[in-house]
């Protein structure tokens, strides 16, 4: 079983907003379903390829998601190498996209309190590059909509990501970073 989890903020006034790339890689995949909801969190179940994986946007808003993906975890009795989350990155440049493992939080409070909440950093993460404007606030920028361009840039990684989400083994990291880097 797979978790696969795409941090974001609920709420219109947040879509399409650079922190919400989890949200709409999760769309971009499962299309139009019916989410469900359990533990501050809106969640999917399938299969792929004979494997069950629950696909989960949580509903507390970014820094708090760790504890959303805690009771997942619990509840679903998963290894942290059966965690997949998929999070904005403003290291890298927009539309690159990095898998990783053991990684800090980089500065990301959605991740920092995913590691604070699960106690390690080991879990598999897809970063979505959205690049950085220092001239910009932060917050306001990782808040602010996605201009029609970079959105283009980001919508063409759609394929890969699905490609890993489809594919996501932990103990086949190394040949996936290596496919998709």
């Amino acid at each position: 079983m797979k978790l696969v989890v795409g941090l974001g903020n609920p709420g219109k006034e947040y879509e399409k907003t650079r922190h919400n790339i989890g949200f709409m890689v999760l769309d971009n995949y499962l299309g139009d379903v019916k989410w469900s909801s359990k533990f501050n969190g809106l969640y999917y179940e399938t299969n792929i390829k004979g494997e069950k994986y629950i696909f989960v946007k949580p509903q507390s808003y970014m820094n708090l998601s760790g504890g959303v993906v805690r009771q997942y975890k619990d509840y679903f009795d998963l290894d942290i190498e059966d965690i997949l989350v998929i999070q904005d990155d403003l290291d890298l440049p927009v539309g690159k996209i990095r898998l990783k493992i053991n990684s800090t939080a980089g500065g990301h409070n959605g991740i920092k309190d995913i590691i604070a909440n699960l106690g390690t950093d080991a879990f598999a993460r897809i970063k979505v590059g959205v690049s950085q404007d220092r001239s910009i606030d932060t917050k306001d920028y990782v808040l602010g909509k996605i201009g029609k361009e970079d959105m283009k840039l980001i919508v063409d990684k759609f394929k890969d990501i699905n490609k890993i989400i489809e594919e996501f083994d932990y103990n086949q990291i190394n040949e996936l970073m290596g496919k998709y880097n």
